[in-house]
């Protein structure tokens, strides 16, 4: 791709899964009689927005809304074309998946819009497709493919999280850490992300198949509706992750209590027994007359066994009060 046109790829597709590749020029003097256009642009692209704004004849309004920078998912009919807007998870090297991208696009009968600012893996795949003769064969199976791609790795990325969560719940049993905590709560910044921009786009999801436009059949509208459905499973399972995680961390939050006031139980214990001690042995260690036994080479053994008998009633003493 130029960094200065932003053109990453173009197609016209041949009906039948194939397509013939185009530069920005074939994109041009593309006309609807050649065949569905398919056009990837990366809308950063000084040429790509100044095609978009001038020359794509798409209304300004749905323009400008395509190369926006801050995005939601949702989608608005306009004369038979369609404006789209998803997010596909970050599967990019180095990324966060719930650092999800967004996807836009306008689609007309004959003539498919695509943009991004970063990778999306799904659209790669429609484009190995097409090189290989296996793509979509118009704008309705298009639309059909590329929402299942995006739905399908959102589903690996919250099973992952899913066993994350269970992982961590049989940690909490054995294990007791700081560490976990963190690792819980890392899962619910993901959840949350995720969510964020997934619950809108199943809103988008469950519209598309009652869209009225021209270019999706029965079969396409049936399939976008198994994936709205899909989608929807996904938004419930992030749903039950987060509780699940929530309840976990309480559970950890509580276990760690647990040990704390048990630790802090001990120690009260051994500072009440040696508080008494630690009294009579002040008291005889500061320096000034008439301290008792100094001639007396006896007086150290009986005061250890003294101090050993106060000890041994003490205990007697918080075993019958059940304080130990």
């Amino acid at each position: 791709m130029n960094d200065t046109n932003g053109l990453v790829f173009a197609f016209v597709l041949d009906g039948s899964g194939g397509g013939k590749s185009l530069d920005f020029d074939g994109v041009k003097k593309w006309r609807p009689e050649d065949g569905t256009l398919w056009l990837h642009l990366d809308y950063t692209g000084n040429d790509a927005r100044q095609w978009l704004q001038d020359e794509s004849g798409i209304d300004p309004i749905i323009a400008e809304s395509l190369i926006t920078e801050e995005t939601r998912p949702r989608s608005f009919v306009h004369k038979n074309g369609m404006l789209l807007i998803m997010r596909g998870v970050n599967l990019n090297p180095g990324s966060d998946p719930e650092d999800m991208i967004s996807i836009r696009l306008w689609i007309e009968a004959s003539r498919i819009v695509t943009l991004r600012r970063r990778r999306v893996m799904a659209i790669d795949n429609l484009r190995q497709a097409v090189e290989a003769g296996d793509g979509p064969t118009g704008p309705g199976a298009f639309l059909e493919e590329l929402a299942d791609g995006l739905v399908i790795r959102m589903g690996n990325v919250i099973s992952d999280t899913d066993d994350a969560v269970d992982a961590l719940e049989d940690e909490v049993i054995t294990e007791h850490n700081y560490e976990i905590r963190q690792r819980i709560s890392g899962i619910r910044r993901t959840v949350i992300s995720m969510r964020r921009y997934l619950a809108p786009q199943r809103d988008v999801m469950a519209r598309l198949y009652n869209e009225k436009v021209d270019w999706l059949d029965d079969r396409e509208r049936m399939h976008l509706r198994e994936i709205a459905d899909r989608t929807t499973r996904y938004v419930e399972d992030l749903d039950s992750i987060r509780d699940r995680a929530i309840v976990t961390q309480e559970e950890l939050e509580n276990r760690l209590a647990e040990q704390m006031n048990k630790t802090m139980y001990v120690l009260s214990i051994v500072a009440g027994i040696f508080l008494p001690l630690g009294l009579l042995t002040g008291l005889l260690g500061i320096n000034v007359g008439g301290i008792p036994g100094t001639e007396n080479k006896w007086a150290f053994t009986l005061f250890c066994i003294l101090l050993v008998g106060i000890a041994g009633l003490q205990v007697w003493l918080f075993k019958r009060k059940k304080w130990m």
